[in-house]
């Protein structure tokens, strides 16, 4: 009888190895692409169904106003706002901002193209930053961005121009823009402003009050409205004279253009 053959244990070839099963890494990725996709779908469609919305109705909060509530510059005594339709503010209010913020206002889509390339000149020649945000862009800001210089939020916000542009009015940007733009601590839009500084509806506000609120914008935490500051004062003396140029021609051009 033969002997039967040992096999040798430190020989590997005597044993059939299973192997391992390799990740499958593509599909595990091919799963995290589409669900990123997805995401980013619900999101634009998100910001689709927002501005739309906000295009018939009055919102009743936005992002500026809930972060200067979690994180005010100073202590906010009282906080005031009153919405009113776009009717039952002054006309001088109207043309007061469109002078001191945006001047071709009527004209552009949302982005002042001259407005960005003087800026940009200015900028690399001083060290005083200047801005060129239009009030679609402003409205953008209030409504839906925080308070952050990045350039993500800033095309976050030119998304939001560019859809508010798309769907909106100019009437309905200005609109929205005067019942939430910060007249000061704690005061948000027209009709809080012209009763908080002059104990008058913003239906009657004067060119002279008027101009006194628009040249607070820049900082309405820093400027003082009423007695108005040295600042303001001067300020406002350029804007009414900003004002008499564009006239209301500029103004109808707003109410009329789609």
């Amino acid at each position: 009888m033969a002997t039967p053959i040992i096999p040798d244990p430190d020989d590997p070839g005597q044993y059939a190895w299973e192997s391992e099963p390799e990740p499958k890494r593509p599909a595990l990725m091919r799963r995290l692409l589409g669900l990123l996709a997805k995401l980013l779908l619900a999101a634009l469609l998100s910001t689709l169904v927002s501005v739309v919305l906000l295009r018939f109705i009055d919102p009743p909060m936005w992002t500026w106003r809930i972060e200067r509530a979690l994180f005010p510059p100073a202590k906010i005594a009282e906080v005031k706002h009153d919405w009113v339709p776009l009717e039952q503010i002054s006309n001088e209010l109207q043309l007061a901002v469109i002078a001191a913020e945006d001047q071709r206002f009527a004209e552009h889509n949302g982005f002042d193209m001259d407005a960005i390339s003087s800026a940009l000149k200015h900028n690399q020649r001083s060290e005083r930053v200047r801005g060129a945000s239009t009030l679609s862009q402003q409205t953008a800001k209030n409504l839906f961005m925080w308070s952050d210089r990045s350039f993500v939020r800033k095309g976050i916000e030119a998304w939001f121009t560019l859809l508010m542009e798309l769907g909106w009015d100019k009437s309905r940007i200005l609109e929205v823009y005067l019942n939430i733009v910060e007249f000061g601590p704690g005061i948000y839009g027209a009709e809080a402003a012209a009763r908080h500084y002059f104990g008058k509806p913003a239906a009657r506000l004067t060119r002279y009050e008027a101009s006194l609120l628009a040249a607070a914008l820049p900082n309405p935490w820093r400027y003082r409205v009423n007695p108005p500051s040295p600042y303001v004062q001067q300020r406002s003396a350029w804007i009414r004279r900003q004002m008499s140029q564009l006239g209301q021609v500029t103004l109808n051009r707003v109410h009329e253009a789609g």
